[in-house]
């Protein structure tokens, strides 16, 4: 048993016997030295099993201690070196290796057992096999080896391609986020100085309006104070016309007895607390405009606007009015659709009826089995047959829209951080800052910058049509993919950290699955 193992070990791929005279390729593999100078004599030079190339400047170098190891081995009782010698003559003047069972030149290719046969294993084994010459079937090897050989360039190529626009994205992102935090530490120091002097100035008001109060509390209180002391004088002088014995002074005295004036209705001080603070939700709302100025540098409005709580989706209110015949017409077919919980990678956050999702640094948890650990998210609904229609909008660039099979895989493969149109199961739209891609089977298409923050998706599953819109400030057609759709579609979407993303629902529409 380990002679045979040995002798399987020492056997030349080409002529399938022991080596004779055995010479090492630079890849490592061996060869008889004759079997390989005699099948380059036809080919190109490379090695038979691995497809190395081998360098014209190169030469063979014969492998000495093989040599040795087969001349132990033929030394052994039962392989006389004579009989082992006179078949492989006999094989090299035939031309080519003999079958093992029948002896005779393996002249066909059986395409059912994947192996090279004689005219005799023909007639046995393999009479209603597919075979083929074994020249044809080198043929057919050698122009799929060269297909693919082609198309792993070109992968590499792109990747190679893939791998600058990454590089400069990422120079983009460590620029971009540097000026965004000098523009954000501006706005905030602007901000700070002007709540300072807003304090002061209310500040200010309150004490003139405190004073004022005061004043008008002490004018009062004197007012009071000096009817008080009118009443008591007059209460002591009645009370000493009332202890008078003579009758005469008694009423010529009640006579001149002048009762005080009326008291009046009080005067209270002007003193309101929310007067005060009236104008001061004003004036921090046009302060808090400073931040998110729309007329400042040119990001820093969404990126604030990022900081707020997600609002709850509602129907297609920014929809420019009036609505072009196009998008009415497209409306027939309109679908609320909502995102799938389950799908939603762990960074995503969704709303409460699943219409919104936005991405968030801080994770909701661990993430769930089935979930995208890609920044994706899909739809509970998929489509079949039929045409629909539905509406996202965006809050800000760097999201993909897209449609995708079942199949599409919830693993991160490679370095990027979405799959949406990178094979051939899926199609989608890229929205970058200053242009628009259009993704499929890992090949781009490069589009005018997309305008407008409402995006609308037409499939068609009769005619194989997926259109892409841009909705504002007009109904503008990105781009149409025409495919042969073979499952069904679910809608997916990609988002960058800080985007939102918010499915529109219309009165009526249906949410078919």
């Amino acid at each position: 048993m380990a002679k045979e193992l040995l002798e399987d070990k020492l056997t030349c791929a080409i002529c399938l016997e022991l080596y004779e005279d055995p010479v090492t390729l630079p890849c490592g593999h061996n060869f008889c030295g004759a079997c390989i100078r005699d099948g380059w004599s036809r080919r190109e030079k490379a090695c038979p099993e691995c497809r190395a190339p081998f360098p014209d400047s190169a030469e063979l170098c014969r492998n000495v201690a093989l040599t040795d190891v087969l001349q132990v081995v033929r030394a052994e009782p039962g392989q006389a070196p004579g009989p082992a010698a006179a078949p492989r003559a006999d094989s090299r003047a035939d031309g080519g290796a003999r079958c093992p069972q029948h002896g005779r030149p393996l002249e066909l290719f059986c395409r059912t057992e994947g192996r090279c046969v004689c005219s005799a294993c023909t007639v046995s084994g393999c009479r209603l096999h597919e075979r083929a010459l074994l020249e044809v079937e080198r043929q057919e090897r050698e122009a799929q080896l060269r297909a693919m050989r082609e198309v792993t360039r070109q992968q590499a190529t792109q990747a190679e391609s893939q791998l600058q626009e990454l590089q400069q994205q990422r120079s983009y992102i460590q620029s971009s986020a540097c000026s965004l935090a000098s523009r954000v530490s501006s706005k905030f120091s602007c901000l700070i100085q002007a709540l300072e002097m807003r304090r002061d100035l209310v500040l200010r008001d309150i004490k003139v309006a405190e004073t004022q109060a005061l004043t008008q509390a002490q004018e009062e209180e004197q007012r009071l104070q000096g009817h008080l002391e009118a009443t008591t004088r007059f209460d002591r002088r009645i009370q000493g016309l009332l202890e008078q014995l003579d009758d005469p002074t008694f009423l010529q005295e009640s006579q001149l007895l002048q009762p005080p004036g009326p008291l009046g209705p009080p005067t209270p001080a002007r003193w309101d607390a929310d007067e005060q603070l009236g104008g001061l939700k004003g004036c921090l709302s046009q302060l808090c405009s400073l931040l998110l100025d729309e007329g400042g540098p040119r990001g820093a409005p969404a990126e604030a606007a990022d900081l707020v709580a997600m609002e709850a989706p509602g129907a297609l209110a920014s929809a420019p009015s009036p609505v072009c015949p196009l998008r009415r017409k497209l409306w027939q077919n309109y679908r609320n659709l909502t995102f799938d919980p389950e799908s939603a990678n762990r960074h995503l956050h969704l709303s409460r009826q699943a219409q919104q999702v936005k991405h968030c640094r801080t994770p909701r948890g661990p993430a769930e089995q089935g979930s995208f650990e890609l920044w994706q998210v899909q739809c509970a609904q998929s489509f079949r047959s039929g045409r629909h229609y539905w509406e996202v909008h965006t809050s800000q660039h760097s999201v993909t829209v897209g449609v995708a099979y079942p199949e599409l895989a919830r693993h991160k493969l490679g370095p990027h951080t979405d799959n949406i149109g990178r094979g051939p199961s899926s199609w989608g739209l890229c929205v970058q800052e200053d242009s628009a891609q259009a993704w499929h089977d890992g090949k781009a298409r490069r589009l005018p910058r997309v305008s407008g923050k409402l995006l609308g998706v037409d499939l068609d599953l009769a005619s194989g049509c997926l259109t892409f819109y841009s909705l504002e400030p007009k109904v503008r057609r990105l781009h149409t993919f025409h495919a042969i759709f073979t499952r069904p579609l679910c809608p997916i979407f990609w988002l960058l950290e800080g985007r939102t993303l918010t499915l529109c629902h219309r009165p009526g529409a249906s949410g078919l699955s």
